[in-house]
């Protein structure tokens, strides 16, 4: 059977990344996933502290949403997604991550190479159905370092250093930017190559500073991002973040991504209608990259800051037939 739509990547980590595979499923199926690797927190942090894998947790949620919506898929990601509520050790820990570091495990031996990694992620793919492929986006853990402004509230002038994602995410602070340790990792070659390969990247919607950036972050990928012959989509967020992105207008979002990657050229910005204070100004943000502002109806009706899928799949749909 003939593939259908375009070849796409999706970047990202999170809910943010889970909402927008939860769309592009429905728009294409050829769809690559490139999931930060940067948590250290939870069930996730745990397993990478006690193993020295990978965190798992972002990249099992990129898998659960690229389940599809028949038997099979429902009961699938709910199963990887579970946590145990016991009180004992397996406590909070997500059924995937144990599956997806068994894998690794049972795959790489004692070599927990990039080819084992991306091996047990397809397995688990497999097993899901999952309508597209996930990836990690370096081949070795790392820790995201933030230079904030008022981490301490009694000097609400100092800027100092914040390390961890989960600290980068509940600084008080103002978060000015981020960098990655080790500086240079290892990009995985199947990640690159996806890159290379697609008609579409998109970024966003997601955790600016912890899920978003942190892509542009790493030499090799951010190589492959500027460089590739594809075409990028922003996808904004519906709501500012505490902790990151306090205050921020959509345009601040633009200003920030274009400071750390001053050579990445973005094509369109996707904001909700609903969410957008000044049209004008963010219109001149886009164009400042130059793209173009498409202004779409893509939150749940509910009033939470969350995209609707259809919605936002019908969105991308218009974006890349355009």
């Amino acid at each position: 059977m003939k593939p259908l739509g375009p070849k796409v990547v999706a970047l990202g980590g999170g809910h943010g990344l889970y909402a927008s595979l939860s769309a592009l499923r429905r728009v294409t199926d050829r769809l690559t996933a490139i999931v930060t690797v940067a948590d250290d927190g939870g069930s996730s942090g745990r397993l990478r502290r006690e193993l020295g894998v990978l965190p798992p947790g972002d990249l099992r949620m990129a898998l659960a949403a690229l389940c599809g919506d028949d038997e099979w898929g429902q009961t699938w990601r709910d199963v990887v997604q579970h946590r145990f509520r016991n009180e004992g050790d397996l406590q909070g820990h997500a059924v995937g991550n144990l599956l997806i570091v068994a894998l690794w495990e049972l795959l790489g031996g004692d070599d927990a190479s990039p080819g084992s990694t991306v091996a047990g992620l397809d397995w688990v793919g497999r097993l899901l159905g999952a309508h597209g492929r996930v990836l990690p986006m370096a081949a070795v853990p790392m820790d995201i370092v933030a230079e904030v402004r008022g981490a301490d509230p009694a000097r609400p002038d100092e800027v100092t250093q914040v390390k961890g994602q989960v600290a980068c995410a509940r600084t008080p602070g103002s978060v000015l930017g981020v960098s990655l340790v080790p500086a240079d990792p290892p990009a995985c070659p199947e990640t690159l190559a996806a890159v290379e390969d697609a008609d579409w990247i998109v970024f966003g919607p997601g955790s600016w500073f912890t899920s978003v950036l942190p892509h542009l972050k790493v030499p090799a990928l951010a190589r492959a991002l500027t460089t590739s012959r594809a075409r990028r989509v922003v996808a904004l967020n519906l709501a500012q973040q505490p902790g990151e992105t306090d205050d921020f207008s959509p345009q601040t979002h633009l200003e920030v991504l274009q400071a750390h990657a001053p050579d990445l050229r973005v094509d369109v910005v996707l904001a909700d209608r609903a969410v957008v204070d000044d049209p004008d100004a963010l219109d001149k943000a886009v164009k400042d990259l130059g793209g173009r502002l498409v202004l779409a109806d893509v939150a749940a009706d509910d009033g939470s800051p969350r995209h609707e899928p259809a919605r936002l799949a019908q969105a991308f749909v218009q974006i890349f037939t355009e």
